[in-house]
């Protein structure tokens, strides 16, 4: 059995490279980084080939090595040359952010030290970390020192956290479910829908409220819903607030919402995943009045604190809430139980094992410090807002309301036919030029276009470009 040991010993060592391939791999690695950030100037924010990515195939897993050249030669060529590129200044469809280089670095550190932050007891200075990283968000809300909160792979589980925590709060039970009333916009994202499916509730009453004119959710309707189903024997349990709609960057009536659920003790819930971080731009502090009243708000650091993807959070007002869903103890980790000085997040999250999130987020705000941050989303702020008047100034074009936050919504009215299929005609020739992309909306049967200034990488540069591309292709669509 030695002798088996020794021989497997001698293969599975190949695990551990040693100082020389890894300095290989690392200059390999580091030389397609920078060159891959360096030519994002000229490389288009969207990109389709006849192969389409299918050439990836051509590395599927066998027993055999592959040398690290050929493999960054497939990643360039089947995944970074096609789809849409997140990380270019032109990507003015959704709502990333972009991946700052610093995070790269922290998951690279946190990679390598591989350390367990979900348990205190296993990783004291690392849960120490995200918790830190957790009060400043608390405090960037108004919440207080006794609220809680963990970082999640994005606004989906945090919005999932949020709505089973409240669920377990309220007292639902599978015989009163169905007489449970949810309250939200066909404004609000749709990972709370899912949600609800997940959580068990897809059987709760799914109040649509009406929007105003800013396509906000109306108080008005709110409160007398509300009154009505009290009267029809229904249990009002949970209002979803937005605090920047992804399909137009509406900030909904915080403060009034927040109101109207304590006066009918019903959980309130923020969704802030997009527009929570311009609370560091002190003109949109009002926009913020009331969020303190929230029970639960969700932030996503990876749209407008330009991480990479799966860096989210959950903020929770009441620590004895989330206890109640999420804390457990099995006998293998029995010796955790009375080690740790803090809440390790383990106890109020899904999840168990986890990604040590906290060190991509951690090493840029300390790298940065918050300066530049404030001024890139003032700068997202006002480039959007540029772009709404801008647009008017072309002949046929109309737009939604004014920027609340960075996104701006934008159609043109041709004199030829359908408006709603001239404008899916548009954004399709926008898209395939591809140094500037840009997605699309329907709200209330009408097509728009919308623009999301959220990358950190888009400038004023951008924005002339993308004006005089919505120049070029209207005048080739209207020939």
């Amino acid at each position: 059995m030695r002798d088996k040991i020794k021989a497997l010993e001698k293969v599975s060592k190949q695990l551990d490279p040693n100082t020389e391939i890894r300095a290989d791999w690392n200059r390999d690695v580091l030389n397609y980084a920078d060159n891959f950030i360096e030519q994002l100037d000229s490389t288009k924010a969207y990109s389709v080939n006849e192969s389409n990515g299918k050439g990836i195939y051509d590395q599927d897993i066998t027993e055999h090595a592959t040398d690290l050249k050929t493999l960054l030669k497939h990643t360039s060529k089947d995944i970074d040359a096609v789809g849409i590129n997140p990380a270019a200044a032109g990507h003015m469809g959704y709502i990333p952010g972009g991946g700052l280089y610093p995070s790269a670095l922290g998951d690279y550190i946190a990679a390598i030290h591989n350390r367990y932050a979900g348990v205190f007891y296993a990783a004291p200075g690392a849960v120490r970390l995200e918790d830190m990283l957790i009060r400043w968000m608390c405090k960037l809300m108004g919440y207080p020192n006794q609220a809680v909160g963990h970082l999640t792979s994005g606004g989906s589980i945090a919005n999932l956290v949020a709505i089973v925590t409240a669920r377990e709060s309220q007292g639902l039970k599978a015989n009163n479910i169905p007489k449970a009333v949810i309250y939200l916009s066909e404004q609000a994202h749709h990972s709370i829908q899912k949600a609800l499916r997940i959580a068990g509730l897809s059987e709760a009453q799914l109040r649509y409220i009406p929007l105003d004119e800013g396509l906000r959710l109306s108080i008005s309707h709110l409160e007398r819903a509300i009154i009505d189903d009290k009267a029809n024997g229904l249990k009002p349990f949970f209002i979803n607030a937005s605090l920047g709609t992804t399909n137009t960057g509406a900030i909904d009536p915080i403060e009034n919402i927040g109101e109207i659920a304590k006066k009918h003790h019903i959980w309130f819930h923020v969704d802030a995943a997009y527009g929570g971080f311009f609370r560091l731009v002190e003109k949109l502090a009002p926009k913020f009045k009331g969020v303190s009243q929230a029970d639960s708000i969700t932030l996503d650091p990876h749209k407008t604190l330009f991480l990479p993807f799966g860096t989210g959070a959950v903020l929770l007002k009441e620590k004895t809430h989330v206890l109640k869903v999420f804390y457990y103890l099995a006998d293998y980790m029995q010796d955790t139980a009375d080690a740790n000085e803090i809440l390790s997040p383990a106890d109020i999250s899904p999840e168990l094992t986890k990604h040590f999130r906290g060190m991509r987020l951690w090493l840029p705000l300390k790298l940065f410090g918050l300066k530049p941050f404030r001024a890139a989303l003032e700068e997202k702020l006002l480039l959007a807002r540029y772009f709404h008047k801008e647009i008017q100034k072309i002949a046929g074009f109309e737009v939604g309301p004014e920027p609340e936050l960075s996104v701006a919504m934008f159609r043109y009215r041709t004199q030829k036919g359908d408006l709603n299929e001239f404008n899916t005609k548009l954004i399709k020739a926008i898209q395939h030029d591809g140094r500037i992309f840009l997605s699309s909306t329907t709200i209330n049967g009408v097509f728009w276009i919308r623009v999301a200034v959220v990358i950190f990488r888009t400038h004023l540069k951008q924005i002339d470009l993308l004006l005089e591309i919505i120049k070029e292709k209207i005048n080739e669509l209207e020939t």
